[in-house]
C-alpha cells in the first residue's frame, strides 16, 4: 500500500515528458527498511575504472549492485551497432536489479561514466530474505507496477515529443546527473558530451541533434564551451518538453 501511495504521488508531481528521477523507482528502495537495509547491510564492496564495463547485454545475472559514488551509463545496441543510451544513473541508483527476481540474462549494457564504487547484492541472498520475509511479496508486486508504469510514459515520452523536445530531455537528464549549479544560475554540465551522445540519448539522428543544438544556443537557452555545455535557463528549456508534449 505504502508503495503504490509513493508512486501515486510521484506521477502527479511529474512533468510529462520530463526526465524521471531514475532511482525513485528502484525496487530495492521501496521496499521496507528492514528488508533492503539488511541485503544492502551484507552486500560486498565493488570498484570499476571510468569507462570500465560492469556488465554487458547478455551476461549471465547472479545480482544487482547500488552505486554509491560515481556515474554509470545504460545501454542498448543493435544488431548494426547503433547505441541507444537509457539512461544515466548517479549516487544511490540501483543497477541490474530486476536480473535479482528473474534470474534472467542482462538486458543491457552498463558502464562507468567515471570511476565508481558500488555495493553488489546477490540474487541467492535476496531469494534467501524473501523467503524470511514473505510478506514482502504484495509490496514486490506493487513496486513492479510502478515500474511498469514508469516504462509506459518513458516510451510515450520517447514515441509522441518532438526532436527538440527530446533533445532539450537529454540535456536535462545530462545536467541532473552530470551537471552543477554556477553562482550566475547557469548549470555546466561537467563531462564532454559528443552529439552523439546526445543523439544515443534522444534517440535521434545526430544530424538532427546538430540543428537543434545551434537553435538552441541562437535562443540563449544553452551555450556550449571547450565540449562543456551550459543550460543557460533551465526553466525554459524545460518548458520546450512541455510545450511540444
Amino acid at each position: 500500500m505504502a508503495a503504490r501511495k509513493r508512486a501515486a504521488k510521484s506521477r502527479s508531481n511529474t512533468t510529462p515528458g520530463a526526465p524521471p528521477k531514475r532511482n525513485f523507482f528502484g525496487i530495492l528502495p521501496n521496499l521496507p527498511i528492514q528488508f533492503s537495509g539488511r541485503l544492502l547491510a551484507n552486500a560486498k564492496p565493488h570498484s570499476l575504472a571510468e569507462r570500465e564495463v560492469l556488465f554487458q547485454a547478455g551476461d549471465v545475472a547472479d545480482g544487482c549492485y547500488r552505486l554509491e559514488q560515481g556515474l554509470l551509463k545504460v545501454s542498448i545496441a543493435s544488431p548494426q551497432g547503433d547505441e541507444r543510451i537509457l539512461t544515466i544513473l548517479g549516487p544511490g541508483s540501483i543497477v541490474g536489479e530486476l536480473a535479482i527476481i528473474d534470474g534472467l540474462p542482462r538486458s543491457a549494457t552498463v558502464i562507468a561514466i567515471r570511476d565508481c564504487k558500488l555495493s553488489f547484492i546477490s540474487r541467492e541472498a535476496f531469494l534467501t530474505c524473501l523467503r524470511e520475509y514473505p510478506e514482502i511479496y504484495s509490496d514486490l508486486v506493487a513496486t513492479l507496477v510502478s515500474r511498469l508504469r514508469e516504462a509506459d510514459e518513458a516510451m510515450a515520452a520517447a514515441s509522441f515529443l518532438t526532436v527538440k523536445a527530446r533533445v532539450a530531455r537529454a540535456l536535462l537528464e545530462l545536467a541532473e546527473h552530470l551537471g552543477r549549479e554556477t553562482e550566475s544560475g547557469r548549470i555546466v554540465i561537467f563531462h564532454k558530451i559528443r552529439q552523439s551522445d546526445i543523439a544515443a540519448m534522444a534517440g535521434v539522428a545526430r544530424e538532427n541533434v546538430s540543428r537543434t543544438l545551434t537553435e538552441l544556443k541562437r535562443r540563449g537557452l544553452i551555450s556550449q564551451s571547450s565540449s562543456y555545455y551550459s543550460i543557460n535557463d533551465k526553466r525554459k528549456l524545460l518548458r520546450e518538453i512541455e510545450d511540444l508534449a
